[in-house]
């Protein structure tokens, strides 16, 4: 029987995942997979439960410290790609936006995919505050026009073996998950779904969280918004100069529509090659590097088959057996 893990990140949010396990449970049911539940624990300040209410297996792996939530889903990635024979991995919030009885939708599309696409969910309707829903859409409209592409999906999604391998050398991975596969060109579909409702607390992401979150799928694709605004500088460049010789100004207007000119344009074009210096750089690798954001693992439900036996190691027989897997 095919294996899939549903990994979820969390911060303190204890009760939520408490209320959604035993939904995923009942929902996945359905699904001819066997299934097992990685639990994130991304450095929280509330203590994890000692145990959860699941006859499915269930690990929590401890990070060393709060990492934020998208490198929370990175080291994740990391685990089940390493430490995991499974074939698929679902990637979901555990708040219940994300809707458990949408996992066999996602599961069913994946297959008729022939289980080699990532699938994500599209977000059909959203019962966010009106705040809120403006502040997305005003960033999904930034987002555009800084990197060209459209905002359409979040993290709910179902990830092939194969995929999950090459996001392992992924760095965009650690900034934002989603971003990373379209910035690496993963083959992926989407299908619509209605986000949920929350089902316990408060949101843990305030707007300064989700700025910075937004931020980070932008910075993915910084080589692209640079150029734009090298573009967008040398264009406004030249409407000055077609402004300075067709009309008379005053020196203090000329001088104010040069420095503005020659600041956009100095702005953008250090931007741009900070951008490219960079990408020389050695920056984080999945493989290489994510095991170090990790204190510990240890099983809190179900049988006890967990992902990993708390503290066990991977010998050299498992890895060579997962890594004919890939």
């Amino acid at each position: 029987m095919k294996e899939l893990v549903i990994l979820i990140p969390v911060f303190n949010d204890w009760e939520s995942v408490g209320l959604l396990l035993p939904r995923i449970e009942a929902a996945v049911a359905a699904i001819s997979w066997r299934v097992r539940v990685l639990l994130v624990d991304d450095g929280s300040t509330a203590a994890a439960p000692e145990t959860v209410e699941s006859r499915l297996p269930v690990e929590i792996l401890h990070l060393r410290r709060n990492l934020g939530h998208q490198r929370a889903i990175a080291i994740g990635l990391y685990e089940v790609a390493e430490h995991t024979v499974a074939d698929a991995v679902v990637i979901m919030d555990g708040d219940g936006e994300d809707r458990a009885e949408d996992v066999p939708r996602l599961v069913a599309e994946f297959e008729r995919a022939g289980e080699r696409e990532i699938v994500f969910a599209a977000r059909t309707r959203r019962h966010e505050s009106l705040v809120f829903q403006v502040s997305y859409h005003s960033y999904r409209a930034l987002h555009w026009l800084l990197t060209g592409k459209t905002v359409r999906v979040g993290n709910f999604s179902v990830v092939p073996r194969e995929a999950l391998r090459r996001l392992m050398v992924v760095s965009d991975l650690w900034n934002h998950y989603a971003a990373a596969v379209f910035r690496a060109r993963l083959e992926y579909r989407t299908l619509p779904l209605e986000r949920g409702v929350r089902l316990s607390g408060n949101p843990q992401m305030n707007y300064a969280s989700l700025l910075v979150h937004g931020l980070s799928a932008i910075s993915v694709f910084s080589d692209t918004v640079g150029a734009r605004l090298l573009l967008v500088s040398g264009a406004l460049a030249g409407v000055v100069a077609v402004l300075l010789a067709a009309f008379p100004w005053t020196p203090l207007g000329t001088a104010l529509l040069v420095m503005a000119a020659l600041q956009a344009v100095t702005f953008a074009t250090l931007f741009a090659f900070t951008i490219i210096s960079g990408r020389s750089q050695m920056s984080f690798l999945p493989l290489r590097d994510a095991a170090y954001f990790i204190m510990g693992r240890r099983a809190c439900g179900g049988t006890r088959d967990s992902l990993r036996s708390l503290g066990e190691a991977v010998d050299e027989g498992s890895r060579a057996a997962i890594r004919e897997r890939v």
